[in-house]
């Protein structure tokens, strides 16, 4: 029999809408067939849009998905062939309950199993994980799994995201279409459990980490008020390398989905919001402290926040008698024969950076030779997470390094290193802690290295431990470390010595320094770290995480949605209830209705796109601008922030067009008539001031141009690098502020631009401005279009919107080009949109005039 969670995959492919089933039904038997889904979605048909006025009151409650789940399983000894379940308290989603607390939110954990299970058993293992643990297994097929994780994650992504480019086949993998949807169809089969079991009106979902990316798409194309938070725990790579993903487009708007999304690093965020920048064109804003960015009407915020240590966890097992035995054990070995301890801790895989701490080891050994038989370098090498040939040739570089320094420099009872390459309980490591004088982390690329923060707490120790090191209770404890600067605890921890691992000499030295450093200095190095580890551990950062998630979900119930886009391209628009999209019919009907009709334009962005080259208006809109000027219960205004010259030039061919020019400080009536000011003539002596410093930052800003206007000037950077051109406008913001405080202009910042124009113009004046003429001739308008696209056109909304609420029975439509906040209370999708809405009205007006 087909499973019921696979069965709604089956529904997914054919495109029919699956039934989800909730947490407090019997969790149906799991996927247990191989298949591939394609990344092309389902019907958009299938969204859930939540309905706030049907939730109701209950604890809080947090669906945390990972790759694995924090339970370790083994099989019964006794034959029966049954398991045995246990929490696995070393992993980080387990430790990140007891910090959001027991009694407020109620965890639920939706991952793998590291160990498979057969076909038969699942049904009943999901049943007990989820009774007795609350946990939701995801079981996958062998060869998927293999694929999505081993294959995917590990050869493509995981390589990548740590700055290893795939430049030969032996570099890392190459991109491969069906391990993409292998990692896809996982992503897909996770969205799947986690809809047996969400609440959508209430639950909070947290996603961690690379391995489910794109998960955010499916759960927000399911419910698209999903509060959903994403936190990775890798590093993020600069634009230059994550740009040569063939994907890249894919994942960025799948996270994007999200509310949330946490980094380890302002580094990490900073080159996710620069890829966001140049591969969608998308900006980000600070507000209050607060980072987000604004996607199709959301805000995405972004978290800055690296994860802690379990304290509770860690002073536990220091009490442990295991471990004071060890460290017995240890200082016999160590300390009794008057030799320092260097510990290293690390996974053994290509990253680590472990052949370069023992190469690091042996410089110092042959610069300070007064250090053989004084030191002893125990590097404790984890097994490696991933698989394949990498792993094999780091683990026989370890070897034959370490083989080839202990030859070296190895006597009769001493080695300087001592590798250990097999698995370790996590109580001996912490012995080790405790008695090593230093630590060295020279990982290469690494995501987070939560050693440095393990060693720092061990090393404070406990009564016990310090009376077995000899140490008084008072007496200020000491640690030092050597850590790279590629790691992402790295600025949190001010008071190590931080290195270049691919410096030999340079870490070589730093070893030397920390082993000579004096007493004092290390103690105040400890305590600055152990003040810092303590307080931000990883309850800490689970309830700032889970915090910031609330407040970037507070206004969910408020706003509309609705999704589009197909595939990985869907994405959510969230809008204010009362922002519609402008009904042709509706408007079209208004038209006829009413007599007396203004109709505000803008140009750029609205009647002619953006991105066009030729900016000139073509013959079709100057036919329709002229069919609606012909219409005597017409008066239409084009509106525009460039030079009267310019527009003159345009629309020279429409004789009863009004114009406004350079954001409204000039305006004409019609075609015949004299240009008149909406403000007093402005002395524009500034631009002597204001001039030579945007030239200085064109020079220096290439694809930079500075456009001189009668009364304004523009700083245009369109054409240059996004990141160096945003920095240089807020840099060329800040400057002109200041060198023109004292004159009578206004310093903006716009798409692309910064502009310095006259106090007191805005676009609005030209709305003022026609209405107020509309009441000198004693008329009164029934019916005001006002369409525009962009920030400077909101001051025209608002002024029309305002001007005509007193006004019964008028038909007011304030529109913008897009589905953005606004002041308009209508968008369209497109200037095309726009276009054909202007030639509707055009074409009754023509109709009117041969009746």
């Amino acid at each position: 029999m087909v499973s019921r969670s696979y069965s709604n995959l089956l529904e997914l492919a054919s495109g029919e809408s699956p039934s989800f089933e909730r947490m407090n039904r019997r969790i149906p038997r799991i996927m247990t067939v191989a298949g591939i889904m394609s990344d092309i979605d389902d019907d958009p048909s299938e969204s859930v849009c939540s309905d706030p006025s049907s939730s109701s009151v209950q604890m809080c409650r947090i669906i945390i998905v990972a790759n694995q789940l924090p339970i370790r399983a083994q099989r019964k000894s006794d034959g029966s062939k049954s398991w045995i379940f246990n929490w696995d308290e070393n992993s980080l989603l387990l430790q990140l309950k007891d910090g959001l607390g027991d009694d407020e939110i109620e965890v639920i954990y939706v991952g793998c199993l590291k160990e498979e299970v057969h076909l038969s058993e699942q049904e009943e293992v999901s049943q007990t994980l989820l009774e007795t643990f609350k946990c939701v297994p995801t079981f996958l097929p062998p060869d998927l799994f293999s694929r999505y994780y081993h294959g995917f994650c590990k050869q493509q992504l995981w390589p990548l995201f740590h700055y290893m480019l795939p430049l030969s086949p032996d570099l890392g993998g190459r991109f491969n279409r069906s391990l993409w949807q292998a990692y896809v169809s996982v992503n897909k089969i996770f969205a799947d459990r986690i809809m047996e079991v969400i609440n959508p009106e209430d639950d909070f979902v947290w996603v961690h980490d690379y391995h489910l990316m794109v998960l955010p798409t499916f759960l927000r194309k399911r419910c698209n008020k999903v509060k959903l938070g994403f936190f990775l725990h890798s590093p993020f790579p600069s634009s230059e390398i994550y740009k040569t993903l063939p994907i890249r487009e894919e994942l960025l708007r799948a996270l994007l989905n999200s509310d949330l999304i946490g980094f380890h690093t302002f580094d990490y965020a900073r080159h996710f919001l620069s890829c966001c920048s140049r591969m969608l064109g998308l900006s980000y804003e600070s507000k209050r402290g607060y980072m987000g960015i604004e996607y199709c009407g959301r805000t995405v915020s972004i978290k800055i926040l690296p994860v802690g240590i379990h304290m509770g966890q860690l002073q536990s097992v220091l009490s442990l008698p295991e471990t004071e035995a060890k460290v017995k054990e240890l200082i016999k070995q160590f300390c009794d024969q008057d030799r320092i301890m260097l510990l290293g801790v690390d996974d053994m895989d290509i990253f680590k950076g472990i052949s370069l701490k023992l190469l690091a080891m042996e410089q110092l050994l042959v610069q300070h030779p007064e250090w053989q038989g004084n030191i002893v370098l125990v590097q404790i090498a984890n097994p490696a997470r991933g698989k394949g040939k990498d792993v094999k040739e780091v683990q026989a570089e370890t070897h034959a390094v370490v083989k080839r320094i202990n030859e070296t420099f190895g006597k009769p009872g001493y080695d300087p290193i001592v590798l250990i390459d097999a698995p370790l309980k996590f109580y001996e490591k912490v012995a080790y802690y405790v008695v090593a004088e230093c630590c060295l982390v020279t990982a290469v690329r690494d995501g987070m290295n939560l050693i440095p923060y393990e060693y720092i707490i061990s090393r404070q120790g406990n009564d016990r431990l310090n009376k077995l090191l000899g140490q008084e209770p008072s007496t200020p404890k000491k640690s030092m470390l050597v850590i790279s600067e590629f790691i992402g605890c790295s600025p949190s921890l001010s008071g190590a010595i931080r290195v270049n691992p691919w410096n030999i000499d340079a870490v070589a030295d730093a070893m030397d320094c920390a082993l000579e450093m004096a007493d004092p200095e290390k103690q105040l190095r400890h305590e600055k770290h152990y003040r810092y580890v303590s307080t931000h551990d990883v309850g800490y950062w689970a309830r700032s995480f889970f915090q910031d998630l609330e407040r970037t979900c507070r206004n969910h119930s408020r706003r509309r949605c609705w999704g589009i886009g197909f595939g990985l391209s869907f994405r959510v628009v969230a809008l204010d209830p009362n922002f519609k999209k402008l009904s042709m019919e509706r408007i079209v009907s208004a038209y006829k209705r009413t007599t007396t009709r203004a109709i505000l334009l803008d140009y750029d962005g609205t009647l002619m796109p953006q991105a066009s080259i030729d900016k000139s208006p073509s013959s079709k809109s100057i036919g329709i601008i002229n069919s609606l000027c012909r219409d005597k219960n017409n008066m239409v205004f084009l509106v525009s922030a460039r030079s009267r010259k310019k527009v003159a030039e345009w629309f020279s061919q429409c004789v009863r067009l009004g114009l406004a020019a350079e954001h409204g400080y000039f305006l004409r009536l019609m075609r015949d008539a004299e240009w008149e000011t909406c403000v007093p003539v402005a002395d524009t002596t500034w631009k002597q001031i204001a001039e030579p410093v945007m030239q200085l930052y064109t020079e220096t800003t290439d694809g930079s141009t500075v456009e001189d206007k009668e009364t304004a000037l523009v700083w245009c950077y369109e054409d240059a690098d996004p990141d160096f051109g945003s920095c240089q406008a807020k840099e060329l913001l800040d400057h002109l502020e200041s060198v023109l405080a004292n004159e009578p202009v206004t310093v903006k910042s716009g798409q692309n631009m910064v502009e310095v124009k006259p106090q007191g113009v805005s676009k609005g004046l030209v709305a003022k401005r026609l209405l107020s003429i509309m009441q000198e001739n004693e008329i009164s308008p029934d019916f005001v279009l006002c369409i525009g696209d962009d920030r400077s056109d909101d001051d025209m909304f608002e002024v029309i919107t305002t001007s005509m609420t007193a006004t019964q029975n008028a038909e007011v439509f304030a529109c913008t080009v897009g589905q953005k906040p606004s002041k308009a209370k209508y968008y369209l999708d497109d200037t095309a949109e726009i276009v054909r809405l202007m030639q509707g009205l055009a074409s009754v007006s023509e109709q009117t005039l041969t009746e």
